[in-house]
This record gives C-alpha cells, sequence and structure tokens, in this order.
C-alpha cells in the first residue's frame, strides 16, 4: 500500500484557501484580463453610448449597435476579452456601439424611466450613429434588449435600419412564458402586479440576479457546486471566472417600477407585440411596421426566452424578411461563453456582412418557418437530455410542466367559464339593479373608467392616442363650453359628426351635462330629422358645417383644432360658433350643473331608423343604452384587454350602443375608422392590435370583397360585433377567418327587445334576450290583416308555436321605459307587453329569425312573404354581393321583387344558381322576379336603399331579369313571357299560357 500524498492534500488546502480569501475579499478571482477599449461619444440623461474600439476609424466596416436589457448591465457584451460580442464582431469587421443606459438606481430620475423612454433613446442613438457613418446600421439586442430593438424598429418604420438581429427576445409571449407557467394564471396577476405594486415600488439589482438565478435552480446550485470543488485549481478556474462573476455579482443593475408595469401591462398581459397596437411616446405601433430583415437566435433550451415564444417574430412581422438560428444553450449562453464565442458571435458578424453585400448567406442560418409545428413551448426532449446532467434536472421540469398543461387542459373548459362569470356577472348584476331613480349614463360610465384606470388608453386615431384622464378632462371642457354657448339639462342637440375622438367626446359631454344628444345623418331627411326631434341647434365637425348649417339655424362646431378656414370664415358667435374658440377656464359654472345627472328613466339619446323609405324616431332612455352597453360588453365578453374597431357612423344605433356602449362598460380602447377603406382596414388592424371589429349592414362585404383586402393582417380578430350582416357575408367570413365568430345582435326600433346570436352556432338567427334585458316572446299574428291571433279558449292572445312566423313582443317591467304600443293582459292578466313591429319565428330550439318587419311584408295574391329570408337565401349564391327584396303593387296583389348586385368580374346568373339559391324556401315564399342591377345604392350605414329602386315601378323585360313560374322555378323574363303572366292570380301564370311560356 502506498503512502498518501500529503503534500499533495497540504497543497489544495492552502491554494482552496488562498483563492477562497481571493473571491472574498475582492468578489472573485483575478483574471488579469482588460475590458475592451471602448469611447464614450454621447452622454444624456437616458445614456451613455458606447463606440467600441475608438482607435480604429471604421472605414468600410458596417456598425451594429447593441442594447441590453433593462435589469443587465451593458457589459455583457463584453464579459470575456477573446470570446465577447464586441471582440468578435470586430474581428469580422463591424464597429460595435453599445448603449448603456446604467443602474436606474443611480441615475437622475432612473427610477420613473418607463419603456418609452428606452426605445425613443435608442431611436434617438440610431439617428446619432447613423449621422456620424453616413449608413443605415444593424440593431442588435439580448432578451429584453431584442424586445426593445423590435419595438424600436416598429416605432420607426425600420427607417435607418439595414437590419435587426436579436438573442432569446420572446414575442408572442403568451404562447410560452418562462418556466412554462400557465397564461390563464400568470395574465391576472401580472395585470394586478402592474397595476398595484410596481406604480409603488421598484426591482433592485439584487432581485433581479436572484430572479434570473431561479429560472433555473438546478443549473445555479450545480455551476456553485463546481466552482467551490475547483476552488483549489486557479488555472481550470480562470477561463470561466469572468464570465461567473458577471452572473453571481457584477451583471445586475436595478429596474425602475413604471417600466416593469409598463412590461406587463402591454406585453405580457395585452401580448401587445403579438397583437399590435402597442403604445410608444402617444403613437400606435405596430410589429407589422417591421420591413427590414430580422435574425432571431433561438436557444434550444432557453427556459426563458422561449422558442415558440421567441419565433413569434415571423407572424408579428410578415412584411419582414426574417431567419433564426438554433443553438443548443440555454438563455444566457446565447450571448455569453463558449458557445456565443465559437457560434452566436462569429454567425452575427457574417450575417452584417453578408447584408452589406460582402459576403455569402452564413450557414448557421435558416429562413423562419410561418407554418412552423412545435408542441409546448417548442424546447425538445432531445435538446433538454443532450444538454447535459444539469438538463436532466430541466427535463424533470419539463415532465411538470406537461403535467401542469394537462391539468390546464382538463380544466380548460372550467377556468373559461369560470373568468367568463368574474367579467359577465358583475356586468349582468349591475344592469339587474337599475331602477327608475338608479344615476346612470354614458357620461357617468367614462367618469367612473377614468377613476378606475385613468393612464389606460381609451381612444386611438389616426396612429394618435388618448387615455381615460385625457379623455374625460377634454368632456369636461366640452361640458364648459356647451354652458357657455347656451345648453342645459334636457335640451334636444343635434349631432353630426364623423367618428372621431370629439364625436365621442362630444356626444359623453352632452350626457354629462344631461342634455339629449340627438344623432343625425347628413342624409336628405336631415330637416325632417330635426322636426321630430324637436332640435334646434347642432354640433358639427367643419366637414359637416355646411349641412348643418342649411337645415339648422344654430351650429356649434367643434373638432378639427381651432384655426380651421371653413370655420373662421363663417363663425358669428350667434348663428355658427366656434366652440374650439371658448377657453374653458374662463367659463363661469351655473349653480344648477351637476355633472353626471342622468336618471334611468330620463330620455338619454335620440337615433332614427329608415324603413320603407320612411323616417322613425327612436328614443333611448338611460337605462335602455345601459341595457345594451352592459349587455353587449356581456356577451362579446369584453374586457380592458379589447381593442375595438369602431366602422359604424355613430348615428346608427350600432354605433352608439354596440360600440360605444359596449366598450365603455367592458372598459375596452376603441380605435376609430376614418371611413370604409379595404386597404386602411387591413392595416390598422394590426397597426391597432384589433381584436373585436363593430360593423353594421353591408360594411364588411364591401371591405372582404375588395381586391386590395389583406385576410392575413386579420389574425389578432377574435370577433366581429354588430347587426345586419348577410347569412352569405357570415360563411365568408368563418371560411376566411375561422378563428373569428360573429356576434350578430337585434334590437327592436322601440328599443325594449335586445337579441344576440352568443354562440354562433346558427348563421342568419338573431339568437335569444340578452340577459337581464327584457324577457321576449313571439305572438301568433296575421300579417295580411295586421292582428294579432286569439286563443278561442283562453282569450288570451295565442303565443306562436315552433316555426310559426309571429309578432316579437317584449315584457315591459319597467312602466319608465314604456315608449311604444304596450298591450295589458296579452298572455295571462295584469301583464305588459311592448309591440316593436317587428316578425320573428322560433326554431325547435327556441333560437330566433328575423323575418323582416310588419310593415315590410309582401301581400301578393297567394299570402304573405317575407324579405329577409329570401336576401338570406340569395346572399349565399357566391356569385351575388348584395341581395335586397321589395314589393310592387297593391296589398293583397303585390308582386315580390328580389334585386342582385353581382361581384366584381361577374356579369350575370343562370336559372339554376336562383333555384338553388332559394331550394329552402317554399315556391310560394319565393321572389315572383329577380333581377340584376348594375350596383344597390347604400346608406350611411351601408343598409341597401331598395325603397329607390321600388320607386321605378315594375321592372321591364330584359335580359338579366327572371320571373317565378307556377312551380317554383325561374325562367327568362321576355316581353313575351310578361304579357303571359296573370299576377293576380295565386301561382302568378294564366292557366292557358302555362305551356307557352318557355325559359
Amino acid at each position: 500500500m502506498g503512502l498518501p500524498d500529503v503534500g499533495g492534500a497540504v497543497g489544495r488546502i492552502v491554494a482552496t484557501a488562498q483563492n477562497g480569501l481571493e473571491v472574498l475579499r475582492m468578489g472573485g478571482l483575478d483574471t488579469g484580463t482588460e475590458p475592451t477599449p471602448y469611447k464614450v461619444v454621447e452622454t444624456e440623461k437616458m445614456y451613455r453610448l458606447r463606440r467600441y474600439f475608438p482607435d480604429d476609424p471604421g472605414d468600410g466596416c458596417a456598425n451594429i449597435v447593441l442594447i441590453p436589457p433593462m435589469m443587465v448591465s451593458a457589459n455583457v457584451y463584453d464579459v470575456t476579452q477573446q470570446n465577447g460580442a464586441v471582440s468578435v464582431l470586430h474581428r469580422h469587421g463591424v464597429i460595435p456601439w453599445v448603449v448603456d443606459f446604467g443602474s436606474p438606481d443611480h441615475e437622475e430620475g432612473g427610477m420613473e424611466r418607463t419603456l418609452t423612454d428606452h426605445v425613443v433613446a435608442i431611436s434617438r442613438v440610431i439617428d446619432l450613429v447613423r449621422s456620424v457613418t453616413g449608413h443605415d446600421v444593424h440593431l442588435g439586442g439580448y432578451s429584453q434588449g431584442g424586445m426593445f430593438a423590435y419595438q424600436t424598429a416598429a416605432y420607426r418604420r425600420s427607417k435607418g435600419l439595414a437590419s435587426v438581429v436579436t438573442f432569446g427576445s420572446p414575442v408572442d409571449v403568451l404562447a410560452a412564458l418562462p418556466l412554462g407557467l400557465p397564461a390563464n394564471l400568470v395574465v391576472p396577476g401580472a395585470e394586478f402586479v402592474a397595476d398595484n405594486v410596481f406604480n409603488r415600488l421598484w426591482i433592485p439589482s439584487w432581485l433581479a440576479r436572484t430572479g434570473f438565478q431561479l429560472a433555473d435552480p438546478v443549473k445555479t446550485a450545480k455551476s456553485r457546486i463546481d466552482f467551490l470543488r475547483k476552488l483549489h485549481d486557479r488555472d481550470a478556474l480562470l477561463p470561466r471566472e469572468d464570465q461567473r462573476r458577471f452572473i453571481e455579482q457584477e451583471g445586475w443593475v436595478a429596474w425602475s417600477g413604471p417600466a416593469v408595469a409598463e412590461l406587463l401591462r402591454q406585453f405580457v398581459v395585452h401580448n401587445r407585440m403579438m397583437s399590435g397596437g402597442f403604445v410608444i411616446d402617444g403613437e400606435v405601433v405596430s410589429m407589422t411596421e417591421i420591413t427590414c430583415p430580422v435574425l432571431a437566435f433561438v436557444g434550444e433550451t432557453d427556459d426563458i426566452g422561449q422558442p415558440l415564444a421567441v419565433r413569434g417574430i415571423v407572424r408579428a412581422a410578415p412584411l419582414a424578411e426574417v431567419y433564426e438560428s438554433a443553438l443548443p444553450v440555454g438563455h444566457f449562453g446565447l450571448v455569453v461563453g463558449s458557445t456565443a464565442g465559437r457560434l452566436t458571435w462569429p454567425t452575427v458578424g457574417e450575417w452584417i456582412q453578408w447584408r452589406e453585400g460582402n459576403a455569402d448567406e452564413p450557414e448557421n442560418i435558416a429562413p423562419m418557418k410561418t407554418d412552423r409545428t412545435e408542441s409546448g413551448t417548442g424546447i425538445s426532449w432531445t435538446n433538454r437530455l443532450t444538454y447535459g446532467v444539469g438538463q436532466v434536472a430541466g427535463a424533470g421540469t419539463a415532465v411538470s410542466k406537461e403535467l401542469v398543461e394537462a391539468v390546464n387542459s382538463l380544466q380548460r373548459t372550467t377556468w373559461a367559464v369560470a373568468t367568463e362569470s368574474v367579467r359577465t356577472v358583475p356586468r349582468l348584476f349591475r344592469l339587474g339593479q337599475i331602477q327608475p331613480s338608479t344615476r346612470v349614463s354614458l357620461g357617468k360610465l367614462m367618469s367612473e373608467n377614468a377613476k378606475r384606470t385613468p393612464h389606460d388608453e381609451l381612444f386611438l386615431f389616426e396612429d394618435r392616442i388618448l387615455t381615460h384622464t385625457q379623455v374625460n378632462t377634454r368632456i369636461d371642457n366640452v361640458v364648459l363650453g356647451l354652458i357657455e354657448s347656451g345648453i342645459r339639462p334636457g335640451v334636444h342637440v343635434g349631432v353630426m359628426m364623423d367618428p372621431r375622438p370629439s364625436a365621442l367626446v362630444t356626444i359623453a359631454a352632452l350626457s354629462r351635462l344631461g342634455a339629449v344628444a340627438v344623432l343625425m345623418s347628413s342624409s336628405d331627411s336631415l330637416p325632417e330629422m330635426l322636426t321630430m326631434a324637436e332640435t334646434r341647434v347642432i354640433v358639427a365637425d367643419p366637414d359637416h358645417l355646411d349641412r348643418a348649417a342649411a337645415a339648422c339655424g344654430r351650429v356649434l362646431v367643434l373638432g378639427g383644432g381651432s384655426g380651421d378656414a371653413r370655420v373662421i370664415e363663417r363663425a358669428d358667435g350667434e348663428h355658427i360658433v366656434d366652440m374650439e374658440k371658448i377657453d374653458p377656464n374662463l367659463v363661469r359654472r351655473p349653480a344648477w350643473y351637476r355633472p353626471d345627472p342622468g336618471l334611468a328613466g330620463d330620455l338619454a339619446f335620440v337615433v332614427f331608423t329608415e324603413t320603407q323609405g320612411r323616417i322613425n324616431r327612436w328614443s333611448i332612455t338611460n337605462h335602455r343604452f345601459a341595457m345594451s352597453a352592459f349587455g353587449a360588453a356581456a356577451a362579446a365578453g369584453l374586457s380592458n384587454r379589447d381593442t375595438v374597431y369602431c366602422l359604424p357612423p355613430l348615428h346608427h344605433a350600432s354605433g352608439l350602443l354596440t360600440t360605444l356602449g359596449a366598450t365603455a362598460a367592458g372598459r375596452s380602447r376603441i380605435a376609430l375608422s376614418t371611413g370604409v377603406d379595404p386597404a386602411r382596414f387591413s392595416r390598422e388592424i394590426r397597426r391597432y392590435g384589433v381584436t373585436v371589429v363593430s360593423y353594421t349592414w353591408n360594411m364588411l362585404a364591401e371591405i372582404m370583397d375588395a381586391p386590395e383586402f389583406d385576410a392575413s393582417q386579420l389574425g389578432t380578430v377574435r370577433l366581429f360585433m354588430g347587426s345586419g350582416m348577410s347569412s352569405g357575408q357570415w360563411t365568408r367570413i368563418r371560411e376566411t377567418l375561422p378563428n373569428a365568430r360573429v356576434l350578430e345582435f337585434f334590437a327592436t326600433a322601440d328599443g325594449s327587445a335586445i337579441l344576440a346570436n352568443v354562440d354562433d352556432n346558427k348563421i342568419g338567427s338573431m339568437g335569444r334576450a340578452l340577459p337581464e334585458t327584457n324577457p321576449v316572446r313571439v305572438a301568433a299574428y296575421d300579417p295580411m290583416t295586421g292582428r294579432m291571433e286569439i286563443d278561442r279558449d283562453t282569450g288570451f292572445i295565442r303565443e306562436a308555436g315552433p316555426r310559426e312566423v309571429g309578432m316579437l313582443v317584449s315584457h315591459a317591467g319597467q312602466r319608465f321605459e314604456a315608449s311604444g304600443l304596450v298591450l295589458r293582459d296579452v298572455f295571462r292578466p295584469h301583464d305588459r307587453w311592448e309591440v316593436g313591429g317587428s316578425l320573428f319565428r322560433a326554431d325547435a330550439d327556441g333560437d330566433l329569425w328575423y323575418m323582416g318587419s310588419a310593415a315590410g311584408v309582401i301581400q301578393s295574391a297567394a299570402g304573405p312573404i317575407y324579405q329577409v329570408p329570401i336576401q338570406q337565401a340569395l346572399s349565399m349564391v357566391s356569385d351575388i354581393k348584395l341581395a335586397g327584396v321589395y314589393g310592387v303593387g297593391e296589398p293583397g296583389s303585390q308582386i315580390a321583387v328580389a334585386v342582385v348586385e353581382l361581384r366584381e368580374g361577374v356579369t350575370s346568373l343562370t336559372p339554376t344558381q336562383i333555384r338553388v339559391g332559394l331550394g329552402e324556401l317554399p315556391a310560394e315564399q319565393r321572389p315572383h322576379l329577380v333581377w340584376i342591377a348594375d350596383s344597390i345604392p347604400l346608406s350611411e350605414s351601408f343598409r341597401m336603399m331598395t325603397s329607390k329602386i321600388a320607386a321605378r315601378g315594375m321592372p321591364k323585360p330584359g335580359s338579366k331579369i327572371w320571373y317565378r313560374d307556377a312551380e317554383g322555378r325561374y325562367r327568362r323574363y321576355t316581353a313575351t313571357a310578361a304579357a303571359a303572366i296573370d299576377w293576380s292570380s295565386p301561382t302568378g301564370v294564366a292557366a292557358d299560357e302555362e305551356t307557352s311560356v318557355s325559359e
């Protein structure tokens, strides 16, 4: 047996003690390495800009600006002298510039920094480097620094950028959160922390370091054990000592609370890097604005910037040329360490030279695939198992993640129901508690939202953003302007404005004042509307000034800012008042003014509908507004995570109730469109991060049928909500956007009944009454006599059976609400039901289907013909864009005429197409005539104005018109056929002529 090597053991003990003492005293071992030389070329409050290798003039070199994450020191790009980023890049002919944000807790105002401050600062750095070098620059960032790079590129619309390079930077954050945490648990917690914690606290450097290390505790423990075990062997420790010291001590800086809160709110809770619509310096920004090339480094075992989240860039920036480089490392190993020095940074250098036209495409990159399918987080089992002993434990973590995902999958339905209940139950409970004396109004609702979430965004318009506080302040100022102009509570004030922030503010200001907002279109019926609504003053924007002034003796002009030439020329202070000139600070509040005085029973709005060419007034109380607003918000599941894109005009009930009312009730953002334009629609959907689109009638057909429409831009939209959509358009949306659904609302002309097809299963159905709104029934009704049918046994009105057409009536529980015809003792003693004039049928499940208005029933010789089923059936014919139905002649012998407009490029139809399209309707319910018009006129809300076509009378025979024969088939309507048809006959064809009429 040999003697133990006592000298060797003593030597190890002494070396361990010496090295350990050096670590305790100095924080680590002296490696003898020196920092790479650099010069600070610019110092601002937000940053210091380093230019590495200042002695190199950089002639002919490309330049890259590198951004560190907020919690990591700028030295992350120069941790080791040989393998550090700046050194490797310089050897590849690239001059590195590094943005040093410093440690916020040591910088003036550092703890109040926001994400916007960082992005704007980076944008200024790009301009500076470009001005010095005279060339576009490459922009790189690690982890959150890469998120900054993406955001800055989008903010600048890629101006001045040769490319963007990121390292482990997540884009689709909710697709794969760090450590595989489930999004449905993280999002509510992140929102609470952002709103209630980081508005008061900040993250010190030691906590940032601890959080990073806890992200992979096994690897952290293993590295510390290895360090202690090798503490005697200085030569073995020195190559990794700089890296160890950086991770353990020197590499971390504090994180300002506002920046953390904004990060959580915009990019975790709302996932706006993926959906679009994040806000930088008051400007709405989307990743779709990135058009320069992108290279994203993916860590195959990265548990922080997980592969699935990182690869979200290829979907978020569809206009960019996106490449990736996947490496077998974790999050930190992407930029620091031997693998980074051997693979990451040489590949970056090769990428830059390739993009500069000086080299071939690097071998270690590949185009990122848009159709890539990944399960879980995107980290494969093979990568975990081959990553080393520490990662075997990581694979165990993966098992637990898969178990969490499995449990989450099993409980998904329960969780969804519970989550939905948290949002909807309070709204419906509040709705059910409203009494006549309850104070409730649009103005009060917006005031409450401003108090609850003052800094959240509310209005998005032409890339501008307004918060709840800003909007509420503007509302108060407009109230003072209205008071100065002589408007008092209860006064009826017309509103004629395009959808824009000033229009919504005006409507809310009239509500806050207690006046009645009369929402008007600029149609030829404007004088009639003024008379019906008892309105003597209009608030208009400059675009509607001429039309308003021609119809009304007093016009208050608001919007467009002060100094509009059209207003200056005509404003006289009496008949035309420029409200932008009124200084709210000089207006004295009268003693009678009390903000938001509106009670549930008070009249709040007046809107107008047009049926069969007749204008009808629709009076809306605060209670009915609240019913619609809260009911629609609950049905749509709206929350502050939604951005609603408003297409309808505000004078339409859908614009007022479904859009403005529901988004206010849901505390959602409202993106205002300046008109129905297909190209702008697709662009703004992604820019604003739209999740819900509101519409009326044929708006979406006008957009989606256009050649320039790009369905790929609508990936963020989960819901289309509105009223009047055809079954054909509904079907096309399902086919084009399978991940979106349609929420179709219906409200009777008096507003007493509010229906919604909530589950979207039955295309064309109006669904059922919204919870906590008035219950409805279908009363048996004879459309030929215009009378409800009586049950002979009971004497009460008979309720219509399944599939039987009848009159929709709503329960008049709130006596103060009765604005239409109210019948008593209808189905049982002492009940009260309001009659709205709309015909429906109920299917076997109890879902309601709209048949048209009672006034619109076509009374033919064979019986009643209902317009809406014909329109819906014809809309399903692929070649038909629009289909309208009207009656010609006297009641009892009317002719049902269907007029269609074909899609672009289609010149005609066949009789077979018409017959098949109408095949589900009984022969007697099909139109007598079908003809093709060059175009069907549309109203401002895109409703077909068939009354203008009906005024022309009976269509003349021709090559584009067909008639229905006795068997329900369609034949060409020639002059010979017209002469043979007996329209007074129930069959429509004279018996002795049937055989002589040919197709």
